[in-house]
């Protein structure tokens, strides 16, 4: 069983200590592959760094919506320099986020708006972050992207609608482990088994969001744990773990560029 976690933050400091190991596990678990993200310049920066030097990880740069009231056209210039590296592969955590309000609505919109221009100059698929945007981040999508888009909507946790107009975007699911969770897990479940086989990725989001087998031995989530979030789809789906694990390998190489291996 091959499996690719599609969304991880390596750079956080909680992995300071044991990089190394965290490595080592994901590759015992079958992670053979794993995306680490960029939020902002300097963990671009750092993402670059860990995929030039760990073979296996690969890259994405961009600003998330947290952190747009520090952007600028110069750290737009200094990502796409970046993107220079044969190790980037995507464009984000972009998109936004009007639940916690870290940056004000006109600067989200505003640097999500060019983000998306910026990437789709590149030719790079997008992962994209949304939270209680009420319609405004689809309305976007729409309004800048076209009819069909290249990219993943990571931790989708939304409503059945707006499932249905992100696949009718030609987007990507990202699936973490909020479905292991029995309360907050349940609309996900409900849900998992709507998606497309080939529209389908799994994450960790590590350090956050550890699935239920490992959130009470472990209080950081890591790569290696994606594979719970794997079988737990394969449950849900009533669908043969290994097949199902082959599928999303494919899925998540295609959508990155990257031969499958």
């Amino acid at each position: 069983m091959k499996l690719f976690d599609s969304h991880c933050h390596l750079d956080d400091k909680s992995y300071n200590r044991d990089l190394k190991g965290v490595l080592e596990r994901a590759h015992s678990a079958g992670v053979d592959r794993l995306m680490t993200i960029g939020i902002n310049k300097r963990t671009s920066e750092i993402a670059v760094s860990l995929a030039r030097a760990h073979a296996g990880v690969w890259a994405s740069v961009g600003v998330h919506p947290h952190d747009v009231k520090n952007c600028s056209e110069s750290i737009l210039q200094d990502l796409i320099g970046l993107t220079r590296n044969q190790e980037v592969r995507a464009w984000g955590e972009i998109g936004l986020d009007f639940n916690r309000m870290y940056s004000p609505r006109e600067d989200q919109e505003k640097w999500f708006r060019k983000q998306l221009r910026v990437a789709d100059r590149m030719n790079l698929p997008m992962i994209f972050h949304e939270r209680d945007s009420s319609g405004r981040f689809l309305q976007m999508l729409k309004n800048n992207c076209g009819q069909k888009i290249n990219g993943v909507v990571h931790c989708f946790s939304g409503t059945s609608q707006e499932l249905a107009h992100y696949l009718d975007l030609g987007l990507h699911i990202g699936i973490t482990g909020i479905l292991t969770m029995k309360s907050r897990g349940a609309p996900l479940r409900e849900m998992a088994s709507q998606i497309p086989p080939d529209r389908l990725l799994v994450e960790t989001d590590a350090p956050y969001l550890t699935p239920s087998p490992e959130r009470h031995r472990h209080r950081r989530n890591e790569p290696a744990f994606v594979k719970s979030v794997l079988l737990k789809l394969a449950e849900v789906r009533q669908v043969d773990s290994e097949e199902l694990a082959q599928t999303i390998w494919e899925n998540t190489c295609r959508l990155y560029n990257l031969v499958e291996g």
